[in-house]
């Protein structure tokens, strides 16, 4: 089982910046691929960033440049550094781990992120 729990979020000015935590669990945390996935309101969840555990990353074009997702296996913790935010980048931010064995999704209860315009 794998708990994780998002920090972070709030509400900033267009143009502005957030890094978004997330803390999670589990004796393979270093194996497991982690990602921060997003929710606007009235839309589907989409994948926002990928890390994997040799740390190659992959963003959604949305947020290339301006994203930056990385992790401490140390303190089992993955970040969201976002930059230059704007209105679009709106919504519930859910952190995401896929176990290395079973091939697992855990999801966190998420962080709502709140860009002004």
């Amino acid at each position: 089982q794998v708990q994780l729990v998002e920090s972070g979020g709030g509400l900033v000015e267009a143009g502005g910046s957030l890094r978004l935590s997330c803390a999670g669990s589990g004796s393979l945390f270093s194996m497991n691929r982690m990602g921060w996935y997003r929710q606007a309101p009235g839309k589907q969840r989409e994948l926002v960033a990928l890390i994997t555990n040799s740390g190659s990353t992959n963003y959604a074009d949305s947020v290339k440049g301006r994203f930056t997702i990385s992790r401490d296996n140390t303190r089992k913790m993955v970040y969201l550094q976002m930059d230059r935010l704007n209105a679009e980048d709106t919504g519930v931010y859910y952190c995401n781990c896929r176990t290395y064995v079973e091939k697992i999704d855990y999801w966190g209860h998420g962080t709502q992120v709140t860009v002004s315009s």
